[in-house]
């Protein structure tokens, strides 16, 4: 059995959250941590541990409410800029296992980084990675 996330606690009303949003299948909340002021975690309400694990309907509905909370916080804070991030497993970032999308409205100079070391590599390269996926 999987152990209860902060997040589903969350969604359970053990643990006290600033909700912004919540509906039957996702709630968005204020990031306890608030890298800048207005950053909001969407998360399924339903406790999964990453967006592979969800269906194409779950997935677009969480992205759908990541979406109107980004515009929502845009109106709200006025950044000069918005990252949506939604990571997965410890390697790709996960801190929470539980799915979910970070809003967070950035500014100039805000001291958040993404270190992205590109690779580069040929096309004929490219052309056989893209073969191995397969729908």
């Amino acid at each position: 059995m999987m152990t209860d996330t902060v997040f589903t606690r969350i969604v359970r009303r053990e643990i006290p959250a600033a909700i912004v949003f919540e509906d039957e299948q996702v709630i968005a909340f204020m990031d306890a941590g608030q890298v800048n002021p207005g950053h909001v975690l969407v998360a399924t309400k339903r406790q999964v541990e990453t967006v592979m694990d969800l269906s194409e309907a779950e997935a677009g509905h969480l992205f759908a409410i990541a979406t109107r909370v980004a515009k929502a916080v845009q109106a709200a804070f006025e950044p000069t800029g918005m990252t949506l991030l939604q990571t997965n497993k410890p390697d790709g970032w996960q801190t929470v296992p539980h799915v979910h999308v970070h809003v967070l409205p950035r500014h100039a100079n805000d001291s958040v980084g993404l270190e992205w070391p590109r690779k580069d590599p040929p096309l004929a390269e490219l052309k056989a990675l893209a073969a191995r996926i397969k729908f």
